[in-house]
């Protein structure tokens, strides 16, 4: 697992709380920070950001949410098709291929589901 992602600004140079970026903890402690904009493709980190409420992840610099089930990998890949869907949500025709690899399915699928993806 590479741990990074290629991003256009630096999430180091955000310190307010409406930062563009969101820190996701796997259940190993894997950190990924990705864009808030293509986390939000997840319905649940959706609710977490701008529900009602005052969500604990929303707090701090950096919102952060930890997900105690979901494995590293399978949350890198999760990031990755937020990625991809954002780049490709607007695209007429056809698409290239998001590739998954057949042990990932089952704990993607899994992901998916409570990820409202």
């Amino acid at each position: 697992m590479s741990g990074s992602l290629d991003l256009d600004e630096n999430p180091s140079s955000e310190a307010k709380e409406d930062s563009k970026y969101i820190k996701l903890i796997s259940k190993e402690g894997a950190e990924i920070v990705c864009s808030k904009k293509v986390a939000v493709a997840s319905g649940t980190i959706r609710a977490m950001l701008t529900g009602p409420g005052k969500w604990k992840e929303n707090s701090g610099p950096v919102p952060t949410i930890h997900f105690e089930t979901i494995e590293a990998s399978v949350l890198e890949k999760v990031v990755q098709y937020f990625y991809y869907k954002s780049q490709h949500d607007n695209t007429k025709g056809p698409i290239e291929k998001f590739d998954i690899e057949l042990g990932q399915i089952i704990p993607l699928l899994i992901a998916a589901n409570y990820l409202d993806t």
